[in-house]
């Protein structure tokens, strides 16, 4: 009989990037560099990346990056191409910026109350309907015999 492997006990299959992302936050957009006539389009995106539960997670490292990524997307709001969508969906990866990237990097957003709510409503709707009675027992009926 083959030996089994040696259990690690290091290895705990557990990730260094799971974070729970939070909306409520107050992290500050950075300015974009002046020296740069940015399209509306980019302007819109860099405050969005910045009001978004991503915004925390980010370290001051992180900001080059953005920086590089928010001239690709300014380009492509300036002459679109297939190259720079490409270069852009490949440069954001790194950011959690898609929902894809995000569970790459195991981080959640964290929900609501009511989101929650209207999650079990949904689901109790779903299971049964609202309002009707659960079918009886069919095992209510039986009965011990002596």
């Amino acid at each position: 009989m083959p030996a089994l492997p040696k259990r690690n006990p290091a290895r705990r299959n557990k990730s260094a990037t799971r974070a729970t992302l939070t909306a409520v936050h107050d992290v500050e957009a950075p300015e974009l560099p002046p020296s740069h006539d940015w399209h509306p389009m980019t302007l819109a995106w860099w405050m969005d990346i910045w009001a978004s539960p991503m915004a925390p997670e980010y370290d001051d490292s992180d900001r080059h990056g953005l920086f590089i990524l928010a001239m690709l997307v300014d380009a492509f709001w300036t002459e679109p191409s297939q190259a720079l969508a490409a270069e852009i969906r490949l440069q954001r990866q790194c950011f959690g910026l898609s929902p894809i990237d995000r569970r790459r990097l195991q981080w959640e957003i964290e929900r609501t109350d009511e989101a929650q709510d209207r999650g079990r409503r949904r689901r109790t709707a779903s299971a049964g309907g609202a309002g009707k009675r659960p079918a009886a027992d069919p095992r209510s009926v039986l009965r011990a015999v002596p």
